[in-house]
C-alpha cells in the first residue's frame, strides 16, 4: 500500500520545482507548492491547480513558516546569473535565511529535508571532473558570490543542523539542467541559444566558446532528486546530480542550429567575470548509492525543449515579453549528429 506523504516544495512554481511537484503528485503524494513568484510562474503549475493533492501557498522562505509536513524539498532561489544578480542581498537571504527557516520547520515537524545545492559551489574548478570531496575555487567577493557562497553557506547549515540537532537531511549539488518550462529570459545558455535561434538572431558565445558544461534533462534530474530523498540515511552526502557528457558552448550552439534549421550566425562577447571554464560532474556516488544515471541524451532533450519554446514563441505571445522576428520551424527529420571536439 502506498505510504502517502505530505511534501512541501519550496520554489515549487519554478522550472525544476514544477516538474518535481508534478512527479510527486503522480506518485500519490500530497504536495504543498510554496513560491513567492519572483522567478516562478503560475503557468508552470496551472495544470495541477484542480488536483485535490495539490495546494499552492504564496510565501517567501525568508519568512518563518509553520506546517504539518513529512518531507521538504528546498528549491527556493533564483538559479540564473541574470536573476540572482538583480538583488544579490536578497539572493543571500533566500539561501541563508531560507535554509534556516526550512531547517527549523523540519526540526519541529520531524521531517526529512532536501537542499538543492549547485555545481557553483565548485566555482571555476581546478579539479576535473568535479567530485564531492573537492572544496572548490570560489571568489567570495565577486558578482556571482551571492549565489555561490549563499549555496555553500546553506550546505553548512544543513550539515550543522544534522550534527547538532539530528535533522534528517539530503543535499544534492545540481549541475546544468534544461528542459520545458525554462524562462525565455532567464539568461541561461540553453534557453539563450534556443530563443536566439528561433528568432533568427545572432547566437551569443562568451569568450572563445570552448568553455564546457554538462547538460542534464529535467526529467532525469527530478528522478535523481526523488531517488536521493528515498535513499537510506546512510547515503553519503552531498551528492552530485548531473549528466557527465561534456560539451563546449560552440558544440551546443551548433547542435541547436542543426535541430532548429536556423540561419543564425555565431558572435562572440567577452567572458563574464568568474564564469567557469569547465564543468563536468563525477556521478560515481549517485550511480553506486542511488542506482541513478541520466538517460536522456542532449540531442533528444534539446528537441523536446526546442518544441516547448517553439510553442511559447509562436502561440502564447502574451506570456512572453518579446516579438518574434523570425521563427525557424523544427525539421521533421533527424538532425546531424554533433561532431566531437578535436
Amino acid at each position: 500500500m502506498l505510504n502517502t506523504k505530505t511534501i512541501l516544495v519550496t520554489g515549487g512554481a519554478g522550472f525544476v520545482g514544477s516538474h518535481l511537484c508534478e512527479r510527486l503528485i503522480g506518485a500519490g503524494h500530497d504536495v504543498i507548492c510554496l513560491d513567492n513568484f519572483h522567478t516562478g510562474s503560475r503557468d508552470n503549475i496551472l495544470h495541477l491547480m484542480d488536483d485535490h493533492r495539490f495546494e499552492l501557498l504564496r510565501h517567501d522562505v525568508t519568512v518563518p513558516l509553520c506546517a504539518e509536513i513529512d518531507e521538504i524539498y528546498n528549491l527556493a532561489c533564483p538559479a540564473s546569473p541574470i536573476h540572482y544578480q538583480i538583488d544579490p542581498v536578497q539572493t543571500v537571504r533566500t539561501n541563508v535565511h531560507g535554509a534556516i527557516n526550512m531547517l527549523d520547520l523540519a526540526m519541529r515537524a520531524h521531517a526529512k529535508i532536501f537542499q538543492a545545492s549547485t555545481s557553483e559551489v565548485y566555482g571555476d574548478p581546478s579539479v576535473h571532473p568535479q567530485v564531492e570531496g573537492y572544496f572548490g575555487n570560489v571568489n567570495p567577493v565577486g558578482p556571482r558570490a551571492c549565489y555561490d557562497e549563499g549555496k555553500r553557506c546553506a550546505e553548512t547549515l544543513f550539515f550543522d543542523y544534522h550534527r547538532q540537532y539530528g535533522v534528517n537531511i539530503r543535499v544534492a549539488r545540481i549541475f546544468n539542467t534544461y528542459g520545458p518550462r525554462m524562462r525565455p529570459d532567464d539568461g541561461r545558455v540553453v534557453s539563450n541559444f534556443i530563443v536566439q535561434a528561433l528568432r533568427g538572431e545572432p547566437i551569443t558565445l562568451y569568450g572563445s566558446g570552448l568553455q564546457t558544461r554538462s547538460f542534464c534533462y529535467v526529467d532525469d534530474l527530478v528522478r535523481g532528486l526523488m531517488a536521493l530523498m528515498e535513499a537510506p540515511d546512510t547515503v553519503p552526502l552531498p551528492c552530485n546530480l548531473g549528466n557527465p557528457a561534456e560539451f563546449t558552448m560552440r558544440q551546443l550552439a551548433q547542435l541547436v542550429l542543426e535541430i532548429t534549421g536556423s540561419r543564425s550566425i555565431l558572435i562572440h562577447r567577452p567572458l563574464p567575470q568568474d564564469d567557469p571554464t569547465q564543468r563536468r560532474p563525477d556521478i560515481t556516488r549517485a550511480q553506486e548509492h542511488l542506482g541513478w544515471s541520466p538517460s536522456v541524451q542532449l540531442e533528444e532533450g534539446l528537441r523536446r525543449t526546442i518544441h516547448y519554446f517553439d510553442q511559447i514563441l509562436s502561440g502564447v505571445q502574451d506570456r512572453v515579453p518579446m516579438k518574434v522576428a523570425h521563427l525557424a520551424r523544427l525539421r521533421s527529420n533527424g538532425a546531424a549528429r554533433l561532431e566531437q571536439a578535436t
